[in-house]
């Protein structure tokens, strides 16, 4: 299906256009929302895992980038500046279904372009963002006058904003290296610690977890044995009882794993099953089913980093978490990411200093793109487009004790921050060699 709106001047085709759109959003594509806008809406594209087995972690990305547009639009969106004065449009975000594949990602990106998107958000597989990133390349080259912008929430793979960075590429996400570091500043103080055990997804984000694990451990507790090293496929394992009873069985006093969706819930679960009490260092513990999984045998034992958590003790978090939650008021719902409220409005900052749509000048913007939300703020690095922003780390425990006031989909259970490392304490050196156009 293919979408085309041109500049509505008059209130009987914005009634129109916002009863098209919202006859579109039925079908999955478009969400409409926005106050008074006088000019066509800026399309952005999220590819996503929308079906198969990551897809709830593709609907708790819709609802975070959904919201963000809401507030936006309801400033009246953006403003565009042309030689009939200033206009202000709003967003549009459409969805397209990657089902988790790179080829299929491939495929909705050109479906994408065609509808008119001129900016692309996507984040949870790194192997999608690599092809994706190969992908924006060529096509920027090829056709300058449909060039793209790709904006990453949630693809860590370090390699991304290092060896192959690109210009149309920014990451709003801290790597895996970044994460990495994070958790082992707390890991680096049990001195209880002696056994570890690495799991993972088998693919290069999985790979790039194993590596930077084993290198910080080496270097910040070279009395750790590491006592077992497994990659699993992604997304197709059913059964992690035998993986977690050769954990048991190692004597591993912790894991540490970058598992995330179902990959992550069913290892812990299954941990538990077979009576593993050791702690587990998580990347994406905090939601999407693990702290129900693991229940009572998880408190002070799941550990789990992220740009913030809903525990975050001052009153401007609060409030964010709350408005969320009245926003989308389901349990289940309730996996917040306040780097993608940053990131939407990073975007609409960059749109509207370039003062166009045009690729070359929103990128030259987003490069200085410095923001603030709530309670936080963090800025773009030129250098290689990796967001820089603080880091917490939290730890598990039962809701209504100290520092736990919220809890995690209704679990009874939430994350204590134990950890905050501020934006230049989390802050790694690069190697990106960047090419601009």
């Amino acid at each position: 299906m293919r979408l085309h709106f041109g500049c509505n001047q008059n209130m009987l085709k914005k009634i129109v256009l916002q009863a098209v759109l919202g006859l579109v959003y039925v079908f999955g594509l478009v969400h409409p929302v926005w106050a008074e806008s006088s000019g066509y809406p800026i399309k952005i594209a999220m590819i996503e895992s929308l079906s198969g087995p990551f897809g709830n972690t593709g609907e708790a990305v819709f609802r975070n980038l959904l919201w963000a547009v809401e507030r936006v639009n309801a400033q009246g969106g953006v403003t565009l500046t042309d030689e009939t004065g200033s206009h202000k449009h709003p967003l549009a975000l459409m969805r397209y279904d990657s089902k988790g594949q790179a080829e299929e990602a491939l495929s909705v990106l050109k479906s994408a372009v065609d509808d008119g998107a001129r900016f692309v958000m996507q984040g949870n597989s790194s192997a999608v963002a690599s092809a994706l990133v190969d992908a924006i390349n060529k096509h920027n080259e090829r056709e300058p006058s449909k060039s793209v912008v790709f904006l990453n929430y949630a693809a860590v793979d370090p390699a991304l904003t290092n060896e192959k960075c690109s210009y149309w590429h920014f990451r709003f996400d801290a790597h895996a290296d970044m994460r990495m570091a994070a958790l082992m500043s707390v890991l680096k103080t049990d001195s209880a610690l002696k056994r570890v055990y690495i799991i993972g997804q088998d693919y290069s984000f999985g790979h790039a977890v194993a590596r930077e694990a084993k290198r910080q451990l080496a270097v910040l507790r070279p009395d750790v044995a590491l006592v077992g090293e497994e990659l699993h496929p992604i997304g197709r394992v059913k059964d992690f009882m035998p993986y977690a009873t050769k954990i048991k069985a190692s004597g591993a006093q912790a894991v540490i794993t970058g598992n995330f969706g179902n990959d992550l819930t069913m290892l812990i679960k299954a941990a538990k099953d077979v009576g593993f009490g050791g702690k587990f260092y998580t990347f994406y513990g905090n939601a999407l089913g693990a702290p129900a999984a693991i229940g009572e045998a998880g408190i002070g034992k799941v550990v789990a980093v992220a740009d913030w958590l809903p525990n975050v003790q001052n009153a401007q978090s609060e409030a964010f978490y709350r408005t969320f939650k009245e926003r989308f008021p389901k349990s289940a719902d309730d996996y917040v990411h306040m780097r993608m409220q940053l990131m939407v409005q990073a975007l609409a900052q960059a749109i509207e200093t370039a003062g166009t749509t045009d690729s070359i000048a929103v990128s030259a913007a987003l490069e200085r793109a410095s923001v603030t939300f709530s309670s936080q703020t963090g800025h773009m690095r030129a250098l290689d487009h990796q967001f820089q922003q603080p880091l917490v780390v939290g730890v598990m425990d039962r809701q209504g004790t100290p520092g736990v006031k919220f809890d995690v989909e209704g679990s009874g259970y939430g994350f204590r921050v134990i950890k905050t490392l501020s934006a230049t304490q989390a802050e790694q050196p690069s190697s990106c060699q960047m090419q601009r156009p």
